[in-house]
């Protein structure tokens, strides 16, 4: 299966920590992230804020550098901490 943004982003949550404890930190119900990580269903849609929010909350950026790689780019970090979200 070709990896998609949805996959990649199901696999930073899932690698990361509880996944309910995700959910909790970025404001959305477990059951509506979990079917919007889910790449089989086609009605739930992962929206960009959410990506954004879990980014920072995982501190896992591969979701962006795969987007930036479709586009012929590469993600290169900033100095300083950015505006990533420690939620523990």
């Amino acid at each position: 299966m070709r990896q998609s943004i949805t996959s990649i982003t199901q696999s930073m949550v899932l690698g990361a920590r509880q996944s309910k404890k995700i959910a909790e930190c970025i404001g959305k119900p477990y059951p509506t992230m979990m079917r919007e990580l889910n790449p089989f269903d086609h009605s739930a849609k992962l929206g960009a804020e959410t990506l954004l929010e879990i980014m920072k909350v995982t501190r896992n950026v591969a979701a962006l550098e795969y987007m930036a790689r479709e586009l012929g780019y590469k993600v290169t970090p900033c100095e300083g901490d950015g505006q990533l979200r420690h939620c523990d």
